[in-house]
């Protein structure tokens, strides 16, 4: 017998979420993120030994009534069907008490990796569905993400794997990229919320990077403070890297590498073929690497020497265990040419690795709508047109691709629950219509 009951030892709760493996969406310093959201902490236990929890969050929407959002999930062995079963037993009663809409939430559990089905995701699916949970696949009424994430895994029989090692596994340009990187001018750094606090421009900078990849920069800092909240209550177990292009620096090094080949050239005549063949390498290598540095120069002319570009910029969490992408992104200045987005990602795999992660967590991509399968699972999942590149890139970092089982609903009104999912799409769809059509 199981005692589900609203948490007040939130301390308690969240040891109990690391210790588990669980996501810092998970964890009650969520609540001080997500504010727009009233959250709710519960947690099961096992003759007081706590074996279950959940951060469960509410909203209130027009004409829809209350929505219930299990943030990631619960934290718990999905493979105990009593568990599940008198946990949901008991937040059917939490939600009629509560006059909710819905309940939401998504496992963290695969159906398949890297196109592979999990027997593990099929047998938690068809032990939520027989539980009254209806599986959502409308991909476009997602709660919260979408249930497709690339991860990389940092450990192997418990131990860490070199930066060099997992690089080994990436494709042969991401490599290429990272090894000289240095080289084209890049500096990179990292800061904390004290950092940002100090100098504003730090954060200009970032937001910068975002509106010039997607035109995100409205999404990712929302109401104007969304990134500084998450590094301030992350505070500790998150960053701000950032990748600057430096056109004296890469002068600098420039010189040095005609210096380089001047030395091969005085080095030529006479030479045996071996080392011949070996000056000549160099020449050609330098050669090669001017044409890209007087490319670099072309494309940054409007900025001085003195200036810092700052061409990447990403911001993570490092949390039980699992190293976060959060938002990441690059600037169209000299983009292709300095191939900084590689440069950021792998300092990115590396502070995962240097903090003892198990996981590096790359992000999600957003797919098209899947059908459900005969057996009732979501089917095959396929990146929307405009995310095939990020899928892509991503992949090129030798990352398991994992598809969850998906999003699973308690339907507490099925009428104010219609106009949830059905009726609220359509009107957003027509508002963002006619706003276009003002423009």
């Amino acid at each position: 017998m199981y005692i589900f009951r609203q948490e007040t030892d939130l301390a308690a709760y969240d040891s109990f979420i690391e210790e588990n493996g669980g996501q810092y969406i998970q964890c009650s310093r969520w609540e001080k993120v997500k504010t727009t959201w009233k959250c709710r902490f519960f947690s099961g236990f096992e003759n007081e030994k706590r074996v279950f929890a959940i951060l469960v969050m509410e909203r209130v929407l027009p004409a829809a009534g209350k929505i219930w959002y299990g943030s990631g999930g619960a934290v718990c062995d999905y493979e105990n069907t009593e568990l599940l079963k008198q946990f949901t037993e008991f937040i059917k009663k939490e939600i009629k008490k509560n006059g909710v809409t819905a309940f939401i939430m998504d496992p963290p559990v695969s159906l398949r990796i890297n196109g592979e089905k999990q027997e593990k995701g099929k047998e938690v699916h068809d032990i939520l569905v027989s539980m009254g949970y209806e599986l959502n696949t409308n991909i476009e009424n997602y709660t919260y993400k979408q249930p497709v994430q690339l991860f990389i895994p940092l450990k192997e029989n418990g131990e860490s794997l070199s930066p060099e090692k997992i690089l080994k596994k990436c494709d042969k340009g991401v490599r290429y990229s990272i090894r000289i990187g240095e080289q084209r001018g890049l500096i990179a750094r990292s800061f904390t919320i004290e950092d940002i606090e100090k100098n504003p421009k730090i954060m200009e900078d970032f937001m910068g990077v975002m509106r010039d990849t997607s035109e995100r920069d409205s999404f990712v800092e929302r109401n104007g403070d969304y990134c500084t909240k998450l590094l301030k209550e992350f505070e500790g177990v998150s960053d701000l890297k950032l990748v600057y292009y430096s056109k004296a620096l890469d002068k600098k090094l420039q010189n040095e590498r005609l210096l380089k080949k001047e030395e091969a050239l005085s080095q030529l005549e006479g030479a045996h073929e071996k080392k011949a063949r070996q000056l000549n390498e160099t020449i050609s290598s330098v050669d090669k690497q001017t044409e890209h540095f007087e490319k670099r120069l072309a494309e940054a002319e409007e900025f001085t020497d003195e200036d810092e570009i700052c061409v990447a910029g990403g911001l993570s969490i490092y949390y039980a265990g699992m190293g976060s992408c959060l938002f990441g992104g690059t600037r169209n200045v000299i983009r292709n040419n300095t191939r900084s987005s590689h440069y950021l990602n792998y300092l990115r795999l590396c502070e995962s690795i240097k903090r003892g992660c198990n996981i590096h967590d790359l992000g999600y991509i957003i797919v098209k709508t899947p059908e459900a399968t005969e057996d009732g699972t979501l089917g095959e999942l396929e990146a929307q047109d405009n995310f095939k590149g990020i899928f892509d890139f991503k992949k090129s970092f030798s990352a398991d691709y994992h598809e969850f089982i998906g999003e699973y609903i308690l339907v507490g009104n099925k009428m104010k629950y219609y106009a949830y999912s059905t009726l609220m799409p359509k009107a957003k769809k027509a508002k963002i219509a006619l706003i276009k059509k003002l423009r």
